[in-house]
């Protein structure tokens, strides 16, 4: 009898776990029928002038991932700090921008955004090359935590948005840091579509990469900010900030490297006004 239970609860776990998935893609639906708020959209008008670059479609599209976005992620307001429907939806446009022809993908793994006012401290331990421990204090504008987590400063996620094109973007660093996070640490090689796929992919990732640690190195400033030469993880979220706010420029110096994010992102914003 009791190997009995144990195999009934098992089927209604396993049940109610399958059962999830269609509730979920009716919920979605239901959110996306409803109107866009009129005055969410003057938030996209005043706060979000990338919104105005996107063709109509990829416009309709962005405001019913916002619908979703919002409705299943939770924002928490930090040090005093009360979230308000301006920096929901802020926060949430610059993050849908990379699930644009993602069919019903919402960063499954992601459940909280926390947001501090402005910049905020990470205190944290760090050895040296002897072995003695030191605490160290981090000033971040955003953070991405693999365990369903984003923080951000609320200055830093504005600034961000208002400035569209300086290839500078905290909201879409972190959440590129999301995609990477989802198979579990952060690689700097995110889920691709194919296992084909990732050969091609390390071999430009891998060249540009190194190039980017040589001009650091040497004190050369170009396109890409120095940053992403810290490991792959953050040279994938450098990379995807500036495909989305400086296509032409990546296109034109890292054509290959253009090509990789254009294919995983299944996007093309050469072609955005």
């Amino acid at each position: 009898m009791p190997t009995l239970i144990v195999i009934l609860l098992g089927g209604l776990i396993i049940a109610a776990v399958l059962g999830q998935e269609p509730w979920r893609r009716y919920r979605r639906k239901q959110i996306q029928g409803q109107p866009f708020p009129q005055q969410w959209r003057t938030i996209l008008k005043q706060r979000m002038p990338y919104f105005r670059a996107l063709p109509a479609d990829l416009q309709l599209q962005l405001k019913k991932l916002i619908q979703v976005f919002i409705a299943e992620k939770k924002f928490i307001g930090c040090e005093g700090l009360t979230v308000s429907d301006e920096m929901r939806v802020t926060i949430a446009a610059q993050a849908c921008l990379l699930l644009l022809n993602r069919p019903d993908y919402y960063y499954p793994k992601l459940a909280q955004i926390l947001i501090y006012p402005a910049a905020f401290i990470v205190r944290g331990t760090s050895p040296d090359a002897a072995g003695i421990v030191s605490e160290q204090r981090r000033v971040l504008s955003g953070e991405s935590w693999g365990q369903g987590k984003v923080v951000l400063s609320w200055q830093d996620a504005m600034q961000g948005a208002a400035a569209p094109d300086d290839g500078r973007n905290v909201v879409i660093h972190e959440f590129a840091h999301q995609l990477d996070q989802e198979k579990g640490l952060a690689t700097g090689a995110p889920l691709l579509s194919r296992s084909s796929d990732y050969q091609q992919w390390s071999t430009v990732m891998q060249h540009a990469f190194s190039q980017l640690q040589q001009e650091t190195a040497n004190g050369v400033h170009g396109l890409l900010d120095g940053y992403g030469a810290t490991n792959p993880a953050e040279f994938f979220a450098v990379i995807s900030e500036v495909f989305f706010e400086q296509p032409e420029q990546l296109h034109a110096q890292y054509p290959a490297l253009y090509q990789q994010l254009s294919q995983f992102y299944r996007l093309n914003p050469l072609s955005w006004q």
